[in-house]
């Protein structure tokens, strides 16, 4: 057959991921304040975000030629942009097993949901919260229950030295304090 004849197809547009990816096999575990972010973040962009621009890619639509018009080519790839977040986080929801650290009993040592503060080597003493993987913000001192330091951590009591895998080598961190404290 002719390659007249044959359809060639564009490849499929491959999304680039919108948040951080679950170890196959874990469970979605994620606080109730977390699960709550994420259901505001995913109505915002449904009620507020998404009829804004598509109000604007309407606008630019009527103005005529399209393939030169910046409103409309941007409008549109604010949409994709909006869309694939919100199937991200409809799919991240769907999934969440939410897990409150208020209701954790053995309260003396390290699980989901625990702040703990704790010293390195280098005497720096930082403290994190273990939350899930969607919610987790550095910034704020939360770090993802699969993050090397929380797997590290957990099931460790105050006045335990663990051993956690850093890229200049093996750390060990004394945990100093554990509460479940929002």
């Amino acid at each position: 057959m002719s390659k007249a004849f044959t359809k060639e197809t564009e490849p499929e547009e491959i999304e680039p991921d919108d948040g951080p990816s679950l170890p196959k096999g874990a469970k979605n575990y994620i606080t109730p304040a977390g699960l709550a972010r994420l259901q505001a973040e995913l109505k915002t962009l449904r009620t507020v975000e998404r009829p804004k621009v598509v109000d604007v890619v309407s606008w630019a639509a009527g103005n005529g030629d399209r393939s030169e018009n910046g409103d409309y080519i941007y409008g549109k790839k604010r949409l994709r942009e909006i869309d694939r977040r919100m199937r991200f986080l409809m799919k991240r929801l769907e999934i969440a097993e939410p897990v409150d650290p208020d209701l954790q009993t053995n309260r003396d040592q390290i699980f989901f949901g625990a702040t703990v503060t704790f010293c390195t080597d280098d005497d720096v003493e930082r403290t994190v919260r273990i939350v899930g993987v969607d919610e987790a913000r550095i910034d704020d001192g939360e770090i993802s229950w699969v993050s090397p330091v929380a797997r590290a951590l957990m099931k460790a009591r105050i006045g335990d030295v663990v051993k956690v895998q850093t890229p200049k080598g093996i750390d060990e961190i004394d945990v100093l304090e554990i509460s479940y404290i929002a």
